[in-house]
Parts: C-alpha cells; sequence; structure tokens
C-alpha cells in the first residue's frame, strides 16, 4: 500500500479559508463532508502518512478517489453548507441517525377560529403552538385528557366542527361529553379563545399560582353555595395537581434548557436528550448514531446538535452538552437563526445542571447497552454476524463456539484472565472461567500461560468426564462431576494485536492442537488480527460481525477485571487481617493507598504511616507483621 495518497492536493492549492469539504469515490459518490475554518489545516490532516491515521480514517481516504471543497464566508456558512449537503448526499461516513422516528408533541392549533389541541408529529401546523416532544403518544394523550379538565377546550376534528357550525348539531365527541368546542353550543367563539389561552399559559410555564386562583374561587363559590361551580373548580384543580405531578421538577422554574446526554463506543453513540420548560423535564427523546470515523466528544456534539434542531424544534435560550465543540460560537449563532432569542452552548461542570446532565448520561449508557444487547440477541443479526466472521477469516465453517481471553492485572500485580465462551452468538456464562497467573507485566506471557492450561484439557481427552452420567459398580448412575472445560471452540480470541495474537499461536502450536482459527481484537475493536499476517482484517462499518466481536471483547474485559478485583481486595484482607487494630476501614484504605500487597510489601514503616488512619505504631506494626 503507497503511503501517498495519488488525489493528494498540493498545499498550495487549498486555500486557508472557512469551508466545507468533499470526499468521493472513483463513480462520484460522495463519502464523506466536513467543514473546517481553516480548509488547508483540516485536509492536511487526512493526508498525513496513511500509517499514522487511525484506522477508519485510513479506510475512508483510501476508498476515496479525489477531494472537492467549497470556501464560504464563516465558520456559520460552513456549517449550514455542511448540514445541507450530509442531508443532500447521505454520505456513509458521517454520523447517522439509526432510527428515522419522528417524536410526538402536543398541538394547539392557535390559526383556527376555534383552537383545537390534538397529538401530531408534524412540526409545521401554521399558527400552532407544540408542547413536548414526549417519549411516547400515550403520555400526550394522558397529559390532554388532565388539561381539558381543567380548561375545556375543543379535540375534535375540522371537518367534524364545520359540520356541527353548520348543522347547529354537537360533533360526536360534543354529545359524549370528549369536545367543549363552540360546536357543543356551550360557550361561544370567544369564551372557547379565553379556555385555551389558560392552557397555553399553564402549558408553557406551569405557573402554580394559576392552581392557587382556581383553589380560591373554588372556596368563594362554595361559601356562596355555588356548589355547582365549586365542583368544577375543584376538579380542575384535581387536574392541574396531576398535570405538575407528571413533570419533575429538576431545576429552578426560570430554566429554559436542552441537555444531551451521549455515550459513545468505537461504532456508535446513544444520545438522551432532555427537554426541560420551566424548570421541568417536559420531553425525553433517546436515539442511536451510527459512527464511521473515529470521533471525539466535541466532534459528535457538533455533529448531533444540528441535526436535532434542523428537524423543526426550537432551541431554548441555553443547550446544555458533555464537551464543548472547537466551533461553539458558529454554532451558538447558527442556533440563534432557529430562536426567537439568542442561544447559549454551554458544558456543565457542577450544580444542578451537571448532576442532570450525569442522569442523562446514565440513561444513553443504558441505551447504549440495550442497543447493543437487543442486536446481538436477534437470531437473524446473529446468523449474519456468524456467516461474516466466517467469511472475513476464511473459515471453513460458522463459528458456532467462540472463546475470548483478556488479562487484567494492577500494575503487574494480581494477574488474572478470563474466558468467555459464545456458542451461536449467545454468551453461555456456565462455561466461563477465570484464571490466576503468577505475577508478570507481561500480556503475552500471560496470554502464552493461560491457553497452555486451557489446550491442555484438548490434548488429554482423561482429564475430565465425556459422559453426562456416571454408573458406578453397583448400577447406581449418578451425576458426572462437573465439566472444568467443555469441547473445543471454533473461534479462539484474544484480547491484543499482533504480539497477543503471536503469543497464542506459540501455545496453539506448542499444545498440538489444530482445527481451531485464531484471532486477535486489536485495543480499540476497529482491527482483528489473524496469525503471520502484517494488515489486520477491517470488518464492515456497523456490521453484525463487528457488533459481536464488540460484545465478546467487552465480555470477557468485564469479567476479567471482576475477577481481578474481587482477588485484589480478599488477598489484601488475609493478609493483614491478623494485623492487631486493623480492621477493614483501615484494609480498604491501605489498598486504595498502595494498590496492591506487593507494593505494601516494600513500603518502609515511614511510608505505611503516610495513609490515612494508619499512625506510627500501628505502622510498625504492619511492617514487622510482612515481614514475619
Amino acid at each position: 500500500m503507497a503511503n501517498v495518497l495519488s488525489y493528494r492536493p498540493k498545499a498550495g492549492e487549498i486555500p486557508t479559508q472557512p469551508g466545507v469539504y468533499r470526499f468521493r469515490d472513483a463513480t462520484g459518490r460522495v463519502l464523506y463532508v466536513g467543514k473546517a475554518k481553516n480548509l488547508r489545516a483540516r485536509l492536511s490532516n487526512y493526508f498525513a502518512p496513511l500509517h499514522t491515521l487511525h484506522e477508519r480514517t485510513r479506510r475512508m481516504v483510501t476508498t476515496a478517489a479525489g477531494v472537492e471543497w467549497t470556501v464560504v464566508g464563516n465558520e456559520v456558512e460552513a456549517l449550514q453548507l455542511e448540514f445541507t449537503w450530509i442531508k443532500e448526499f447521505d454520505p456513509p461516513f458521517n454520523v447517522m441517525f439509526k432510527d428515522d422516528k419522528s417524536y410526538p408533541y402536543m398541538a394547539v392549533t392557535l390559526g383556527d377560529e376555534a383552537p383545537r389541541v390534538l397529538v401530531t408529529r408534524n412540526t409545521k401546523i401554521r399558527g400552532a403552538r407544540y408542547f413536548g416532544p414526549y417519549p411516547k403518544k400515550w403520555a400526550v394523550d394522558e397529559v390532554i385528557e388532565l388539561m381539558i379538565k381543567a380548561f375545556p377546550i375543543r379535540t375534535c376534528k375540522d371537518s367534524d366542527y364545520k359540520r356541527a357550525m353548520q348543522s347547529g348539531k354537537p360533533c360526536f365527541a360534543g354529545q359524549i361529553g370528549r369536545c367543549f368546542g363552540p360546536c357543543s353550543g356551550k360557550v361561544t367563539v370567544e369564551e372557547h379563545r379565553e379556555a385555551v389561552k389558560r392552557f397555553v399559559s399553564f402549558m408553557a410555564n406551569q405557573d402554580r399560582r394559576m392552581v392557587a386562583e382556581l383553589t380560591q374561587e373554588m372556596k368563594a363559590a362554595s361559601e356562596e353555595q355555588n356548589y355547582e361551580l365549586a365542583a368544577r373548580r375543584r376538579d380542575q384543580v384535581v387536574a392541574l395537581e396531576a398535570v405538575l405531578e407528571k413533570s419533575a421538577v429538576v431545576l429552578r422554574d426560570s430554566v429554559d434548557i436542552d441537555l444531551f446526554g451521549i455515550v459513545h463506543d468505537e461504532l456508535a453513540a446513544a444520545v438522551q436528550l432532555f427537554v426541560v420548560r420551566g424548570g421541568r423535564i417536559r420531553g425525553v427523546r433517546g436515539w442511536v448514531v451510527d459512527k464511521e470515523l473515529d470521533m471525539s466528544m466535541a466532534e459528535l456534539v457538533d455533529s448531533i446538535v444540528p441535526q436535532v434542531y434542523a428537524e423543526g424544534l426550537t432551541p431554548p435560550r441555553e443547550i446544555v452538552v458533555p464537551e464543548l465543540p472547537e466551533d461553539a460560537p458558529a454554532l451558538e449563532s447558527w442556533l440563534e437563526e432557529r430562536s426567537p432569542t439568542k442561544v447559549r452552548l454551554r458544558a456543565a461542570q457542577r450544580g444542578d445542571k451537571a448532576a442532570l446532565l450525569d442522569t442523562a448520561n446514565q440513561n444513553a449508557g443504558h441505551a447504549l447497552m440495550l442497543y447493543k444487547t437487543r442486536r446481538s440477541a436477534d437470531f437473524t443479526s446473529r446468523s449474519k454476524a456468524l456467516e461474516d466472521i466466517q467469511e472475513a477469516l476464511g473459515m471453513a465453517d460458522a463459528p458456532l463456539r467462540m472463546e475470548c481471553y483478556d488479562v487484567s492485572h494492577l500494575s503487574g500485580t494480581n494477574v488474572v484472565a478470563s474466558m468467555v465462551v459464545f456458542e451461536d452468538g449467545l454468551p453461555r456464562k456456565d462455561e466461563y472461567r477465570r484464571f490466576n497467573i503468577p505475577e508478570t507485566t507481561d500480556d503475552t506471557d500471560s496470554i502464552h500461560r493461560v491457553l497452555t492450561r486451557r489446550l491442555a484439557y484438548l490434548t488429554d481427552p482423561e482429564s475430565e468426564p465425556d459422559p453426562i452420567e456416571v454408573v458406578t459398580a453397583d448400577g447406581v448412575v449418578e451425576p458426572a462431576k462437573r465439566r472444568k472445560f467443555s469441547y473445543s471452540p471454533n473461534l479462539l480470541i484474544v484480547d491484543g494485536g499482533q504480539p497477543q495474537v503471536a503469543a497464542a499461536q506459540r501455545a496453539l502450536l506448542e499444545s498440538g492442537v489444530t482445527g481451531i482459527q485464531l484471532c486477535g481484537i486489536a485495543k480499540r475493536l476497529e482491527e482483528i488480527w489473524l496469525p503471520d499476517s502484517d494488515f489486520p482484517v477491517i470488518l464492515p462499518r456497523n456490521s453484525e460481525a463487528l457488533f459481536l466481536f464488540q460484545r465478546i471483547r467487552d465480555e470477557a474485559h468485564r469479567f476479567a477485571i471482576t475477577h481481578q478485583r474481587t482477588r485484589r481486595k480478599r488477598d489484601i484482607a488475609s493478609v493483614l487481617g491478623e494485623v492487631p487494630g486493623l480492621g477493614p476501614a483501615r484494609v480498604r484504605e491501605l489498598l486504595r493507598h498502595f494498590g496492591s500487597v506487593a507494593r505494601l510489601k516494600l513500603a518502609t514503616p515511614e511510608e505505611i504511616a503516610e495513609v490515612s488512619g494508619i499512625g506510627a505504631t500501628l505502622a510498625g506494626a504492619i511492617r514487622a507483621h510482612l515481614d514475619a
């Protein structure tokens, strides 16, 4: 592979002004669209030596056959043009929304003669006032049902309203008490519009003063023995209180913000948008973004935020994100064009907004995990993943049983390894195994030791019972002892690149076991390494195979880390538990300070005494116990 791209423009040919660039393949298809404050400086990053580029960026630039750019006046224009071209060309290497769903809103058609309230996903109704978005349609229906008890307004269709007004007969919804427009004959158009104003005012502000006013009117009507009016006001108060309870109060009443929680890995990002109006969460929207290139959190924010507000959602005064993008001022100017107020983009680091951002991030992390789990659990997706792995690795059969190994240690101490098993693309947790390894800082040596121990069971069939049941000499049928390992895997996976794969291959050759395919997953999961290969196998973006590899790697890492932490705590507790005056709290503090028994053994009494809660006398006792 050449280290310089043939289509690379000369440095002097690229302008230094703001602009938008496009990478195209040999057929003319746009692969990637990006913007830059300085086109020359930005594009030079793509034309660095290929071996220095991130793998996905390298794949994009080597797939492309040319690059072109358009100079614009400023960063705001660059942002606008970038978004327009992403929508127009649908480039595969830009981040894309995984779902094309729109979210339901509550709309009040203020442009109508007799405004009505409805649930809609259309955000372009002329003259309408919108509230939301809401996570589900039933959530909007529930709020509307409560609100029309407090402020009876029209809910019927326009055709039903016109027919009722012409005939003088209420529509069906009006006859059963579900519509309270002028067509019902109970109110005039002016009276109805006044009710609409109160409806909209409460939804916009959710001010408890309105509840207080209605409560006062209820008491006054009761004193005047107008019990019918008092009952209506009572029902209105109950309905409004129910609406207020359904909106979580998280910030001050004057706070209107949109808050983005984002969690991402190498292949995808989950986004949670909290819509906060009047200090209350009025709506939550979640979706998954498909990543192609390696993107930082700031770059994700720069790509996600414009897509959200280009869909019709009006930006509030403040938008909270996990990290500010490089061109935050330009993005703010772009947002202000779509908002009646000045828009501020900020990253919350402390206080109530930061706490709410943590909540949004937790939701996003769960959503990403759920997305990956459901995708891996789908039978069609699993079958496709196994077929793709078979083809990519050149295997004779699909890898119905895969074993993945990962090593975990703390600065060379408490070294452990994990083995996780996936059969038919699903985890077999009863087949998981843990390994304790004599202390070493060499991951390759650890991998070699673990696989040598595991493969020994395949070369010595008598080391574990084959039958599920055992018949004793007396003819009694008893269950066989629990197997240490099951049958041979089709695919053996190690967490790591070429060095780890070479160590695993050495263990395979020494064991004499054949018929097992071997591969390694590079640290960031973008590369699949095979033995004796100079170049990795690159699986297609967002492929089912890559998702399955990712889940196996993550599970092996989780299992190893859990065991390593448990063993570290157990070891230090057992060593120090016999020291008089050293309880669990002080043992935890020693562990936090030194990290392992091995480091503690090297410490002097003076160094031990530096630990919180450990005095000179106790430090001497600990040192004496360790030396004994």
